[in-house]
């Protein structure tokens, strides 16, 4: 009965946190700037093109931040378990 308990307590933290994971994006995208925005849709297209060159240039360091990470954790997966 304890580990039923125990395993029932960690499927629902990982829910939770799945869950909140699936929040915030949602949140994050309705932080858009009017002003921004006007600029952007104001503006040339050279300079929609150097926006769009910009936002993937940004997205690099912390994509492979994030997968040097995961990458870190799948290789050491097993380590804790050997104790």
């Amino acid at each position: 009965m304890r580990n039923l308990h125990t395993a029932l307590n960690a499927t629902l933290k990982r829910g939770t946190v799945l869950l909140g994971a699936l929040a915030v994006p949602a949140l994050a995208q309705a932080q858009s700037c009017a002003l921004c925005y006007t600029q952007a849709a104001g503006a040339g297209q050279r300079f929609i093109a150097a926006l769009r060159s910009g936002i993937l240039i940004l997205m690099i360091p912390p994509m492979a931040i994030s997968i040097g990470i995961a990458i870190m954790a799948y290789r050491k997966r097993n380590q804790f378990n050997e104790d």
